[in-house]
């Protein structure tokens, strides 16, 4: 049997820091209150179902909106679209509306806030969340797509936003 190796937490990120994450912005809306997370851990899972997978802090209460919802969507950004990753992250303390009010929204299929403008909309019903250390991975069937138009994406590497 393998012993459990232990890593410092501080390295662990230091070396995530270093992987190239595409920006995304997952959307919720529940009993009229919307709530937006920037996120950089989402990816697909499967092209049949489409489905795809998103993680979540769970140390943030307001991120429960998300399993009480049972939909989300997954908003691709584009370089254009920096200040509003740096909203939704929670950097500059700005309320729901706040945030929301920044950009164009409207919804595909599952009433999730849905991005006019970004790269790409992933609109999903959440088939399951499960918590895994810090955060819950929370995977979702894609019942709604729009793709927009093509454009420079916004990445966040070495901890900060870049395009390609």
């Amino acid at each position: 049997m393998l012993k459990r190796q232990t890593i410092d937490s501080r390295d662990y990120r230091d070396a995530m820091a270093r992987y190239a994450g595409h920006v995304q912005i997952a959307t919720t809306m529940h009993g009229g209150v919307r709530r937006g997370v920037t996120v950089t851990a989402a990816c697909s899972v499967s092209d049949n179902p489409g489905t795809l997978l998103v993680c979540l802090n769970h140390s943030n209460p307001l991120n429960e909106i998300f399993s009480r919802s049972g939909v989300f969507a997954l908003n691709t950004l584009m370089r254009e679209h920096e200040a509003l990753a740096i909203a939704f992250s929670g950097a500059k303390h700005l309320d729901a509306d706040q945030r929301f009010g920044m950009a164009e929204w409207d919804t595909i299929t599952t009433g999730a806030p849905a991005l006019v403008g970004a790269r790409a909309v992933f609109d999903c019903r959440l088939i399951e969340a499960k918590p895994v250390a810090t955060h819950t991975i929370m995977i979702g069937e894609v019942v709604g797509i729009r793709i927009g138009e093509p454009g420079p994406a916004l990445l966040y590497m070495d901890r900060g936003y870049h395009s390609i």
